[in-house]
């Protein structure tokens, strides 16, 4: 099931995000990541609309959040639930809320790149990231306009 956060989740989002993030980031340091969390919790989440995804025991087993009404900046599924179409439900949420949507990919991490290629984002601008100095992509997806 698929539902807005609740200040209630922030626990079980933060402890999804970690294990996932230093999952799918093998190529930065850990180090880079347990300093972000703080930043994540106290003022990424606050900002963000969040909406999860819940498995049949109540558990959260993935989330993506909205900064500004376009900008995707957290797309997050738990590993034992890969392959189960939980990241494109999420995507379909928030496809379904806004025509707009951009976010950022290092390009190293393959698997993220292919799921937002397969959900028909481009590439608007090669960069690089100022936190870590490596490279990533800004991707955009728009709603198709209507015949």
């Amino acid at each position: 099931m698929i539902r807005l956060s609740a200040p209630a989740d922030t626990e079980a989002i933060m402890r999804l995000w970690l294990r996932s993030t230093l999952a799918a980031h093998p190529f930065i340091d850990e180090t880079y990541w347990f300093e972000s969390a703080p930043m994540v919790r106290e003022t990424f989440l606050p900002q963000a609309v969040t909406w999860v995804s819940t498995a049949e025991d109540g558990g959260i087993n993935g989330f993506i959040s909205v900064l500004n009404h376009q900008f995707i900046g957290a797309l997050f599924v738990d590993e034992s639930a890969y392959g189960t179409g939980i990241a494109q439900q999420l995507m379909r949420e928030v496809k379904n809320h806004y025509p707009l949507l951009l976010l950022e990919v290092y390009q190293e991490n393959h698997r993220a790149v292919a799921f937002y290629r397969k959900e028909a984002f481009l590439v608007v601008n090669d960069t690089v990231h100022p936190g870590t100095d490596l490279p990533t992509w800004v991707l955009r997806w728009h709603q198709p306009l209507s015949e």
